[in-house]
């Protein structure tokens, strides 16, 4: 059985990502209105109504904004933490109390055939996370929107088939660019996002180059490019003695399309 994975959309103006394995379908944040996100799943022939959940990652509007609508149009779960529960509730509307689920970070659950291990991640946000889904041999880590990865989810994320990692800002343009000093401050501290040259050493550190897929997420509009990010990355993977264009899948997300659907075995 194939586990499928697709960003729908990754960046500031949204996020939303879609996972399936064994017919549990999930999407993981939805930051766009509710009929944008069904055209997103329209685009890889998903329909809306066969979706298993919700999974949130922190409170943010490009992280929540159609989140309450698809819970309530399509009668879906919503599974976020106590305090993005917190958060988010006067943002996303009214849920039904059964589609209210409440996990604890860093404790695993289960989504039907899923196993999934919500990670605590650094951010300005009320308890951030990322994602770790887990089904039977398969591993697929989702991380952004983190201003640092420590040693600690480096180790938790390592042995991943499929590597969602941000790769928000090239540092050079984003301190020579047009952002605020304060801005510029937020996004580059441990509570910011993490820059092309974070993911190149990140992931040089957790992969072994025996074919996983990496995708580069959460790229800046105005402070990255994606020839900057994918060459970054690629060169500082390259020394650690892994070859980008043998041994390994190096693609970008969008912030405004569905990515390639992946699958994997």
């Amino acid at each position: 059985m194939e586990v499928k994975f697709c960003s729908l959309s990754s960046g500031s103006s949204g996020n939303c990502q879609f996972i399936e394995a064994k017919g549990t379908r999930l999407l993981v944040d939805g930051g766009f209105s509710g009929k944008r996100i069904e055209g997103l799943l329209s685009a890889i022939d998903v329909n809306p109504n066969t979706l298993d959940g919700i999974l949130v990652t922190h409170e943010h509007i490009d992280h929540v904004k159609g989140v309450g609508i698809l819970s309530r149009r399509f009668d879906l779960p919503i599974y976020a933490n106590e305090q993005t529960w917190l958060g988010m509730k006067n943002i996303i509307g009214e849920i039904k109390e059964k589609n209210i689920k409440t996990f604890i970070t860093e404790e695993y659950l289960s989504i039907k055939d899923i196993s999934i291990y919500p990670v605590s991640i650094f951010h300005d946000a009320l308890d951030p996370v990322g994602y770790i889904f887990n089904y039977k041999k398969t591993k697929i880590s989702v991380i952004t929107d983190t201003g640092w990865v420590n040693d600690e989810i480096k180790s938790k994320i390592k042995g991943s088939n499929l590597y969602l990692l941000e790769s928000n800002h090239d540092i050079k343009m984003l301190k020579e660019g047009s952002y605020p000093w304060y801005l510029k401050q937020r996004i580059l501290s441990t509570r910011g996002h993490l820059s092309n040259e974070d993911a190149g050493r990140i992931l040089g550190e957790v992969i072994s180059g025996e074919g996983e897929v990496i995708l580069l997420g959460h790229l800046s509009k105005e402070n990255n490019t994606e020839s900057l990010a994918y060459e970054t990355v690629k060169t500082l993977i390259d020394s650690r003695g892994i070859d980008v264009d043998k041994d390994i899948v190096l693609n970008m997300t969008y912030r405004d399309r569905a990515s390639k659907v992946y699958n994997i075995k």
